[in-house]
C-alpha cells in the first residue's frame, strides 16, 4: 500500500463537515444566528468550538472496533479473551454502578457475537470449500461495482476486474444460492466481452473458484473461462445511472487526456481511463486518495448541497432530508461497493456535525457513532487497512484541523487556510500507520496535498454538476466539465513536478524501532504546530527542511550497513544490483526502470566512482536509469552482450556510454575491476522460441548474460531476466553455476528450470520486484522452489533495498524496512 490512502474514507469530510455547519445554519461570527431548526443559539456558541471534545463515546467505538476484530480472526483463543474483558467490565459495572462502563462492556459483547456469526457464516458457506478446492463451476451473478481494467504490460494481457454479487453456482453436480459479494476477473481474449457487461447486469459463465487473500472484502475470487452470456438487463435505476457516468465521460471528452481521465475518477472512482503513468505519479505523490471514492467526495456534495438550499430558504428537518437524499444519490451513483459504503459512513460523520450545528464535541461523537455503526453492519471492515486509515484521518481533522486553521486564517482567505491545514492533520494522524504499512515516508505527498488542496474542491463540485447536467444539458455540462478540467490539469502538473524530486518517498524500516521514530516525528510537530503557524520564522524554517528532504532525504536508520559488500537497490519492478569494489568505487548490475529511486539508493550508499556497468539485457526494466548510473561517476567501461533488441533499450545505453563506448563480452569472459571477480558463465546468442502472446520478449530474455560475481568473499550469480531456454543453455554449457546468493532470473516469475535453481546450491534468493506488480511476481511457485531447495527468501518489494556482508560467522543480511 502506498502512503495515499488516508482520505479513502475520510480524506477532507471533516474538514467540510465543520466548515458547512455555518452555511447550513446560518451560525457566522455573528452570536444568536439562527440555528438548523429555526432557533437562536446561545451568545457563546461562537465559542463552543474551543471547548474540550466530547470523549464518552470513544471507548464504546474502541469496543466495537476490538470486539469486530476479535470476532472475525475466528480462533477460539481470542474469543476466550475478549469474553473474559467483557464479563471484567461487567463485574466492574455492576459494582461500581456505572452505566458507561456497562454500555463498553455491551458494545464490546454484542459486536464480537455479531462479528463471529458473520465469521461463522461465511467460513461454513460450501461456496468457501469449492473455493479451497480452485472448482470449476458455473456461475450466475450481478455485475456490481465500478470495474477496474489494467493495461497489457509485457507478456501480461490485459485484464478487468469487477465487484459481483452471486445468484447461484452449479458446481460438482449440485447448484448453491448464495447472494454473496465476490470479486470477478477476465483477461485474454474475454476481457471485451466482460469490459462491455454495465453494472446492473445479470450474466452466466464458467469460472474457476478460489479464495481470496487474507484482509480482502470479499473472501471468494472468481477467474472468468468464457464470454459472458447475458442473463437479464440492468435494471432502471442501474441504466440510469450509467447514462450519468455515461454523460460525465462525454462531457469531458474535449479536454486533454489526463485531465479527461481525472474528472470522472475524482467525481465517482471511475479510473478506468487514467493512463498507468498517470496512476503511477499520483501514488509517488500521496494523491492516489483524490480518485478513490471518499467521504470527500461526499462532503463536498453536501456542502454544495447545503449552500444552493439556504439560497432558496430551505432549512432545518428540510434541509437535513435533502442532504440524506444527497447521501443516497451518492451511493447509487458510486455504485454501493463496500468502499463507498464506508465513504459515506464517514461522509455522515459531517453530516451529523451539520445537523447539531458542529458544537462541542459533536464531530467526535458523530465519528465514534459512524465507527460502530459500520462495525456492525461490515464487521470486516475492523481488518480494513482503508478504514483504519480513514479513521484516523478524521480524528486527526477533528482534532486539530479547526484549530489550526482558526490559526493561520489570520495571515491569509480561510478557504486558503483550510486546504492547507485540513491535509496537514490527515497526513500527520495517518503518517505512522502508512509507513508501517508502505515502509515509506512520503515528504512530496504532504506538500502535494497541501498544493493541491485548494483545487480539489472546486474540480469535485464542477465535476459533480456537469454529472448532473450531462444528459438534460450536455452543452452546460461541457462548461461546468471545462472548469473542471482546469482545476484537474493542475493536479496532474502538481503529481508530474513532485514525481521529479529525489526525496518523493524515501524507504524507512516498518520494525518498532524505526516506527517509534516516526510517530514521535508525528506527535511532536502536532504539539509545535500552533506555534509554527503563528510563527512566520518557524515556518519558513519548517519548509526549508521539507525542501532539502525533498532535494536530498536522509537515510533511514542503520541503512547502509557499516560493511556492506553487495546491495540489491529497491528501484520497483526492474533490477539494479551495486557491488563494492573499493572504499569508493562500485560496480552497477543492471539500472531498474526508475532513475529516481536508483540515484537515490547510488545517494543513501555514498557512491562516488562507478567503473564498471554491465546490462544484462536491453529491457527497460534494466537500463531505464543507465544514465543515472554512468552519469558523473568517472565510468570507464560499460558492459553488454552481444544482442541488438530491443533496438530503444540498447539505443540509451549507447548513448549513456558515448564517451567511453560498449565492451561486448561471450561465455569465458573474467574480469577484474578491484575486489571483484566478474565471470560470464554463459549468454544465449540465437533466438529462443516465443508465443504469438509473448512476440520477441522470451527470445531476448534468454539473450541475457549469466554472470558469477566474486567479492570480499561472497559468490553472486545474476542471469537478468533467462527463462527456461536461456536456463537450459546455461546448464547445457557444463559451467560451475554454485553462489552463495541467489539474484532469482526474471524477477521470479514461473519461467523457472528446477535444475537451475538446484545447480546454484544458493544459500538466499532474493526476488527483485515491484510492490504489487501486475505481473504477479514473483510466482507462487518459483517461491515454492526456492523454499525447498532451503533457501532463504529476501523481497525488495516488502523489505526494500537488500544488503548483503560477510562476517566469521558467514553471509550477512540486513534489509531497508
Amino acid at each position: 500500500m502506498s502512503g495515499s490512502e488516508w482520505a479513502a474514507g475520510s480524506g477532507r469530510s471533516s474538514n467540510a463537515g465543520q466548515e458547512a455547519p455555518d452555511r447550513l445554519s446560518g451560525r457566522g461570527a455573528r452570536p444568536g444566528a439562527a440555528g438548523p431548526v429555526g432557533t437562536d443559539l446561545p451568545k457563546d456558541s461562537a465559542q463552543s468550538d474551543k471547548r474540550a471534545p466530547d470523549l464518552r463515546l470513544v471507548p464504546a467505538a474502541l469496543a466495537a472496533w476490538a470486539g469486530m476484530w476479535v470476532a472475525t480472526a475466528g480462533q477460539v483463543a481470542w474469543l476466550s479473551v475478549g469474553s473474559g474483558v467483557v464479563a471484567v467490565l461487567a463485574l466492574v459495572a455492576v459494582r461500581r454502578r456505572s452505566w458507561p462502563m456497562a454500555a463498553v462492556a455491551l458494545v464490546l459483547a454484542g459486536c464480537m457475537a455479531t462479528g463471529w456469526a458473520r465469521w461463522w457464516q461465511q467460513h461454513h458457506d460450501p461456496l468457501t470449500g469449492l473455493a479451497a478446492d480452485q472448482a470449476v463451476g458455473t456461475v450466475e451473478l450481478v455485475v456490481v461495482g465500478t470495474p477496474r481494467t489494467g493495461e497489457r504490460k509485457g507478456v501480461k494481457p490485459p485484464w478487468w476486474l469487477s465487484a459481483a454479487r452471486l445468484v447461484s453456482v452449479d458446481a460438482r453436480g449440485q447448484r448453491y444460492l448464495s447472494g454473496a459479494v465476490v470479486q470477478i476477473s477476465a483477461s485474454g481474449e474475454s476481457m471485451a466481452s466482460w469490459a462491455a457487461v454495465v453494472p446492473g447486469t445479470t450474466v452466466r459463465a464458467a469460472v474457476r473458484l478460489s479464495a481470496a487473500e487474507p484482509g480482502e472484502q470479499s473472501a471468494i475470487e472468481l477467474r472468468a473461462r468464457e464470454p459472458p452470456v447475458l442473463v437479464t438487463a440492468p435494471g432502471p435505476i442501474d441504466s440510469a445511472v450509467e447514462q450519468v457516468r455515461a454523460g460525465l465521460r462525454r462531457s469531458v471528452a474535449h479536454l486533454e487526456t489526463e485531465p479527461r481521465a481525472l474528472v470522472p475518477a475524482l467525481v465517482v472512482g471511475d479510473t478506468s481511463a487514467m493512463p498507468s503513468d498517470l496512476v503511477e505519479r499520483f501514488r509517488v505523490n500521496g494523491l492516489t486518495h483524490l480518485t478513490a471514492v471518499s467521504g470527500a467526495n461526499l462532503t463536498l456534495l453536501l456542502a454544495f448541497l447545503s449552500t444552493l438550499a439556504r439560497a432558496c430558504g430551505v432549512q432545518g428537518w428540510w434541509l437535513r432530508g435533502l442532504l440524506g437524499l444527497g447521501v443516497i444519490g451518492f451511493v447509487v451513483l458510486c455504485h454501493a461497493e463496500p468502499s463507498v459504503v464506508r465513504a459515506a459512513g464517514m461522509g455522515l460523520v459531517g453530516l451529523v456535525a451539520l445537523g447539531a450545528g458542529g458544537r462541542g464535541g459533536q464531530a467526535v461523537r458523530a465519528l465514534c457513532v459512524a465507527v460502530v455503526v459500520i462495525g456492525f453492519v461490515e464487521p470486516l471492515m475492523a481488518r480494513s487497512l482503508g478504514f483504519a486509515l480513514s479513521v484516523l484521518a478524521s480524528a486527526g481533522i477533528v482534532a486539530w484541523s479547526r484549530a489550526w486553521t482558526d490559526v493561520l486564517a489570520s495571515r491569509m482567505p480561510r478557504v486558503l487556510a483550510e486546504g492547507i491545514c485540513t491535509p496537514l492533520a490527515a497526513q500527520l494522524a495517518t503518517q505512522p500507520l502508512v509507513t508501517a504499512i508502505s515502509g515509506q515516508v512520503s515528504v512530496a505527498g504532504l506538500v502535494a496535498n497541501l498544493v493541491a488542496g485548494p483545487l480539489v474542491g472546486p474540480a469535485t463540485v464542477l465535476g459533480f454538476l456537469a454529472a448532473a447536467t450531462a444528459i438534460p444539458l450536455p452543452w452546460v455540462a461541457m462548461g461546468f466539465a471545462t472548469g473542471a478540467g482546469w482545476c484537474a490539469q493542475g493536479l496532474c502538473w502538481i503529481a508530474r513536478l513532485g514525481e521529479l524530486l529525489p526525496g518523493a518517498a524515501f524507504s524507512w524500516p516498518a520494525g518498532p524501532a524505526a516506527l517509534s521514530i516516526v510517530l514521535a516525528g508525528c506527535v511532536g510537530l502536532v504539539l509545535v504546530m500552533p506555534q509554527m503557524l503563528r510563527n512566520p520564522w518557524l515556518a519558513a524554517a519548517a519548509a526549508l527542511l521539507v525542501v532539502l528532504a525533498l532535494l536530498r532525504p536522509p537515510a533511514p536508520p542503520g541503512w547502509p550497513p557499516r560493511d556492506w559488500v553487495v546491495v540489491f537497490c529497491d528501484v520497483g519492478q526492474g533490477d539494479a544490483t551495486v557491488v563494492r569494489v573499493a572504499s569508493d568505487a562500485v560496480a552497477i548490475v543492471d539500472a531498474g526502470p526508475d532513475p529516481a529511486k536508483l540515484a537515490t539508493c547510488l545517494r543513501q550508499l555514498g557512491v562516488q566512482r562507478v567503473p564498471l556497468a554491465v546490462l544484462t539485457h536491453f529491457h527497460a526494466d534494466h537500463v531505464t536509469g543507465v544514465q543515472v548510473a554512468v552519469q558523473g561517476h568517472r565510468t570507464e567501461r560499460v558492459v553488454v552482450s552481444g544482442a541488438t533488441s530491443p533496438a530503444a533499450g540498447r539505443r540509451l545505453v549507447e548513448l549513456a556510454a558515448a564517451e567511453v563506448g560498449l565492451t561486448q563480452v561471450t561465455p569465458g569472459t573474467v574480469l577484474q575491476v578491484g575486489a571483484l571477480r566478474l565471470e560470464v558463465l554463459a549468454v544465449r546468442t540465437t533466438g529462443g522460441t516465443t508465443s504469438s502472446e509473448e512476440g520477441e520478449s522470451a527470445a531476448e530474455n534468454d539473450g541475457s548474460l549469466v554472470m558469477r560475481l566474486t567479492v570480499s568473499g561472497v559468490r553472486l550469480l545474476l542471469a537478468g531476466d533467462v527463462q527456461e531456454d536461456g536456463q537450459r543453455n546455461a546448464l547445457a554449457a557444463g559451467p560451475d553455476l554454485s553462489a552463495d546468493v541467489l539474484l532469482v532470473p526474471h524477477h521470479g516469475s514461473g519461467h523457472q528450470l528446477p535444475e537451475f535453481l538446484a545447480a546454484t546450491h544458493a544459500a538466499i534468493a532474493v526476488f527483485s520486484v515491484g510492490a504489487d506488480n501486475d505481473y504477479g511476481h514473483p510466482a507462487a511457485r518459483t517461491r515454492r522452489a526456492v523454499e525447498q531447495l532451503g533457501m532463504r527468501v529476501l523481497r525488495t518489494d516488502q523489505q526494500g533495498s537488500i544488503g548483503i556482508g560477510k562476517t566469521e560467522q558467514g553471509i550477512q543480511v540486513t534489509t531497508q524496512r
